[in-house]
């Protein structure tokens, strides 16, 4: 990123040390921006920092758009206090602060410029404060948690890190009901799983293992077997394993596509098949997944794209 900060921080070590390690525009700043200029602050990151963010966006009404920039600022910093530090304390503490500027932020007293912003968003949609205060609880736990023993310990995990996001983006879309909160569930950790399984060797340079241990041991696959990249017979047989139950996710969430607007429904069938996509070219390279990142072909990308944009132009959507 290159924005610069709106105005220096106050701040004491070990806090001092965490924004020093981040963008310099995260910082909180002493008095809060008008809303025009936080508004652009948290379009300006959101069409910047991923390509598809900027690519999905294009499918949102435009009434939306402004809305959606401002939770994903949300989300992409707070992400970044959690993981881009490299310092457990300096991490807790400027999560920490974070969320008090979301508390500040539901009391009418923000200084951050996503919070600013997020305000406006939060008294529109009138959305709770637990659906942004929740993601800061997984990656508060990213701290202190490595290693997962059960599956359900994954899933659980997953409750924070990923579902939050999926109920934001029905609140923003008009929906409340706990039906369409379930079948997001789904999708949401089907996604994080498709995730957790391309980055085996990414997330174990960070010190973390999400593949359950339970199924380490059934297929008696051993951590030094991660960490030397050993893609062995074993470990093909668990990560094929691990492969379908991530579709089985993603079969359950399916449906909620069918009972949602077609704006929406058009990006739930684009990120659901993009995460498919990721399980697909696992699949493809034989589950070799160790030193060799799966990635998705710039064809097959663009395959996708091609798709939601002719259903946007030509298709017809759900209603609700």
């Amino acid at each position: 990123m290159t924005q610069t900060a709106i105005q220096s921080p106050i701040h004491s070590t070990p806090s001092a040390l965490g924004w020093s390690r981040l963008p310099a525009a995260y910082a909180i700043p002493s008095t809060p921006p008008p809303l025009a200029e936080a508004r652009e602050y948290c379009a300006r990151l959101a069409r910047t920092h991923y390509e598809n963010f900027s690519v999905a966006s294009w499918f949102l009404p435009r009434r939306l758009r402004q809305h959606f920039f401002n939770v994903y600022a949300y989300c992409r910093i707070s992400d970044d206090l959690g993981d881009e530090v490299g310092d457990t304390a300096a991490s807790l503490e400027l999560l920490d602060q974070w969320e008090r500027e979301l508390d500040a932020c539901y009391n009418g007293t923000p200084k951050h410029p996503v919070f600013v912003a997020l305000a406006e968003t939060v008294g529109q949609f009138d959305i709770p404060k637990h659906e942004f205060s929740d993601l800061l609880t997984a990656f508060r736990q990213d701290q202190t948690v490595t290693r997962f023993e059960t599956f359900n310990d994954v899933l659980a995990y997953c409750r924070y890190s990923a579902n939050p996001v999926g109920h934001l983006v029905l609140y923003l879309c008009g929906y409340r009901d706990p039906e369409r909160q379930q079948l997001s569930d789904f999708t949401c950790t089907a996604l994080q799983l498709a995730n957790f399984w391309q980055d085996v060797t990414t997330d174990y340079g960070k010190g973390r293992i999400y593949l359950p241990l339970e199924d380490l041991r059934r297929f008696n696959v051993t951590e030094d077997d991660i960490a030397r990249s050993r893609n062995t017979p074993p470990f093909f047989s668990m990560m094929k394993f691990e492969v379908e139950r991530a579709r089985d996710w993603f079969r359950q969430g399916l449906p909620l596509i069918g009972k949602v607007d077609r704006e929406l429904a058009i990006d739930l069938d684009l990120f659901s098949r993009g995460g498919q996509e990721i399980l697909n070219a696992i699949e493809k390279q034989h589950y070799a997944v160790l030193g060799n990142r799966p990635v998705i072909s710039k064809p097959r990308k663009l395959a996708l794209v091609a798709r939601a944009t002719m259903g946007k132009l030509f298709g017809s959507g759900a209603n609700r």
